[in-house]
């Protein structure tokens, strides 16, 4: 729920003109106040609470002093401690008015992680999930980022099993009760060879056409599976209605 209060905090940021770090900071300052530890800031190095991937970057954006622009998507990929225990789920953002082209990937690749998590169900597999990812977004010729997945997550940030965006059915671990983990689609809009900057985080869409990139994270109960993240804070912010 913390990390889900922070990207609602971080959707009222979402506007032309606002620096890339400014963002990261009240982010940082909230998940503080909030009595929670960035999960992201020292993880293996890396110098930020949020990770701000926009237009080609895929994921592990650095912020930095660069402001955002009309017709920017933006990832915002947060992770927080509380009590032990990690929570980490992302949202793709437009900036003002973007192009159709733009809202097309961003829309469809929030609809290729639900489903993948309408795969999730005790007794079928991961492959399950990963093949219903690529399956949705396979007609609109996108490219499926494959040298980075989803993952199990608990104690700690990243856990087994491993959830890649494409593959077979019935392949990979066997979903069970008492697995918690983040189903998220990388989709670009072209193709799906990436490359990563010199600062060793920044990874790219190598053609530089923009990617989109959503996380939900799931645990697998007595009940059946259930999404324990939310969008809910960000869609308020966005007046977002169902």
């Amino acid at each position: 729920m913390l990390v889900g209060k922070t990207l609602g905090e971080v959707a009222k940021l979402i506007k032309p003109g606002v620096p890339l770090y400014y963002i990261d900071k009240v982010a940082e300052e909230f998940i503080r106040d909030n009595h929670g530890v960035p999960s992201f800031k020292g993880y293996a190095g890396f110098p930020a609470s949020l990770c701000l991937s926009v237009n080609d970057v895929i994921v592990h954006g650095i912020p930095n002093s660069d402001v955002l622009r009309d017709g920017d998507i933006i990832t915002v990929d947060c992770g927080a401690e509380l009590g032990g225990w990690h929570g980490d789920y992302a949202y793709t953002f437009a900036v003002g008015e973007i192009s159709e082209e733009k809202r097309l990937l961003v829309e469809r690749t929030k609809a290729s992680l639900y489903a993948g998590i309408k795969a999730v169900k005790v007794g079928n597999h991961i492959g399950d999930i990963s093949h219903a990812v690529e399956s949705y977004v396979k007609p609109f010729n996108y490219g499926v980022i494959r040298e980075l997945c989803g993952h199990g997550i608990g104690r700690r940030m990243h856990e087994a099993p491993d959830i890649p965006n494409y593959g077979k059915p019935g392949s990979g671990e066997l979903i069970r009760t008492g697995m918690v983990f983040c189903v998220e689609p990388m989709i670009a809009m072209g193709s799906h060879r990436i490359k990563i900057d010199a600062d060793e985080w920044t990874t790219r869409t190598a053609d530089g056409k923009p990617a989109a990139h959503f996380e939900h994270q799931i645990a697998i109960t007595s009940k059946g599976p259930e999404v324990i993240s939310t969008y809910q804070f960000v869609e308020e912010a966005l007046g977002i209605k169902h």
